[in-house]
């Protein structure tokens, strides 16, 4: 059995200033509140001795590891990032951080809004650019159908209104 993994296909580089300040606030927490404790717990724990039965000490090598992870890849995602703070020139298309009311078949209305692959949330709507329904909407404009294809099957909605905040 083979460990390799295709290599993924690289997400947007475009971050909303919400999203950039969310990450900010996120490796802050594990850089300096975080992993202080931790190290401080691990380090208790090797005091005590034996380190191959002391479970306290494996599990928290375990969490450095991962916040050592998670704080690499957020340095390094924060470094390559565009910030895009404000509208753009022609807000009556869709573009990144648009907020996008479309009206479904069954004349329901949805509102969405295209982020970077990293601040999705469906709870509040944000959807990815790189998402099959984002690069579908990219570039349209009111009153336009699109199609999005899902493993439900093919689902049409009617572009009602964008809007930039």
């Amino acid at each position: 059995m083979s460990r390799y993994r295709p290599p993924q296909k690289p997400g947007a580089k475009y971050f909303s200033a919400e999203g950039e300040l969310i990450l900010k606030e996120e490796l802050h927490q594990l850089w300096k509140v975080e992993r202080p404790k931790v190290t401080q717990s691990v380090s208790e724990a090797a005091a005590l001795g034996d380190r191959s039965e002391n479970a306290e000490y494996i599990y928290g090598k375990k969490r450095l590891r991962e916040i050592d992870r998670r704080v690499r890849y957020l340095s390094k995602r924060l470094e390559e990032v565009t910030v895009v703070s404000g509208p753009p020139d022609d807000t009556d298309k869709i573009y990144f951080g648009a907020y996008v009311t479309l009206e479904e078949e069954d004349e329901n209305e949805v509102r969405y809004r295209l982020v970077g692959p990293d601040e999705i949330d469906p709870h509040r709507g944000y959807i990815s650019i790189d998402s099959p329904m984002g690069i579908e909407l990219l570039g349209k404009t009111a009153d336009t159908e699109i199609e999005i294809n899902s493993p439900t099957g093919t689902r049409t909605y009617c572009i009602v209104k964008i809007e930039y905040e």
